[in-house]
């Protein structure tokens, strides 16, 4: 089942006109609820619904795509908290929240989750999901400046109403600190070579600029690949602090879900999606690299049950490109008692 979540006549963004295909959306919502899978769904038919109740959170509401098929499984008195950074997307959110009272909106980053929570009175949680991918209208509204195929200006901050933008970093950050931002975050062989060609630049106003730029100066093109894909991702990685927040997240995750809970996770690209698996090995076999060399390795308790993997279906990848990278990773938080002083 596909669902395009749409957003709503009160955005106040050129991404209005546009529409996100969730990825691995019966995948995801299936194992946040920890069932194999959810019930065929027909249109107008309400019977199909599991009814289950209890506590969940869209850690990345986007334009509520996940939030959505979530609900239609949820019963009446179960609770949905969803967070974002993107104003836009919290706009979405609180449309859906006006008309759905199980919905909770939090405006922030999911870094935040344990304390957001308990602000709302929350302490621990059925299910936790979160899609990692940046969403398709930020990538097509050329204003947002994560695209380098439509112009615009050189933004990529997910929340717009804080922070600094790239261009504003671009302007005082060294060429060394540069090419290393664009090498540890976007895994760029060139980035010395992109990071001179960049710090030449007159300014930063103008994302096909930037990305005609870091073409000329990049040696060595991949075929179907625009040479400037690696240096966007990783400027947008690094200006919105997003592999801190996934770690901040991952951690919260242990202490907040109830025994039997489900940690859901979508990642498109493998900075994330290597620190999802390791987090999860680490947790779910009590083996951690501090412990390797010790003579007697200590008994740490295992947080989780053997994790698992799934990617998207050809017909999936085949109706959205953009889902070809996604891997969901999944496990099911045990009934060990969390212990601070165990925690790597």
């Amino acid at each position: 089942m596909l669902i395009q979540a749409s957003i709503q006549d009160s955005a106040t963004s050129d991404e209005a006109n546009f529409v996100h295909d969730a990825v691995l959306l019966p995948e995801t919502v299936a194992a946040v609820l920890g069932v194999k899978s959810l019930p065929k769904q027909t249109e107008g038919n309400d019977q199909n619904s599991l009814n289950i109740s209890g506590i969940y959170v869209d850690a990345t509401f986007g334009r509520g795509g996940h939030s959505r098929l979530l609900l239609s499984q949820l019963a009446d008195d179960a609770k949905l908290i969803v967070f974002d950074k993107d104003p836009t997307a919290i706009s979405v959110a609180q449309e859906l929240a006006s008309k759905d009272s199980r919905v909770h909106v939090v405006h922030d980053s999911f870094a935040t989750l344990t304390t957001s929570l308990a602000a709302l009175g929350i302490t621990q949680v059925d299910g936790l999901m979160a899609d990692l991918g940046i969403s398709s209208p930020q990538i097509d509204d050329g204003s947002r400046g994560f695209s380098f195929m439509r112009d615009g200006a050189v933004d990529m901050r997910m929340d717009t109403s804080r922070g600094q933008s790239v261009a504003e970093w671009l302007e005082y950050v060294d060429e060394e600190t540069l090419a290393n931002v664009l090498y540890e975050f976007g895994e760029e062989r060139h980035s010395r070579r992109i990071a001179r060609a960049i710090k030449q630049m007159e300014s930063y106003d103008s994302t096909l600029a930037l990305a005609e730029v870091i073409k000329v100066a990049h040696p060595n093109w991949q075929r179907g690949k625009h040479p400037a894909t690696q240096s966007f991702q990783a400027m947008r990685i690094f200006i919105n602090n997003e592999l801190g927040d996934v770690d901040d997240f991952l951690a919260q995750s242990i202490p907040l879900l109830k025994a039997g809970g489900q940690l859901a996770v979508i990642s498109f690209h493998s900075l994330e999606d290597r620190r999802i698996k390791q987090f999860l090995q680490r947790h779910s076999k009590g083996q951690y690299p501090e412990d390797e060399n010790l003579p007697m390795p200590p008994k740490r308790p295992r947080y989780f049950s053997k994790p698992k993997r799934v990617g998207p279906s050809k017909a999936e990848t085949s109706r959205n490109p953009r889902a070809r990278s996604a891997w969901l990773r999944m496990a099911t938080r045990t009934d060990s008692d969390y212990v601070i002083d165990d925690a790597p």
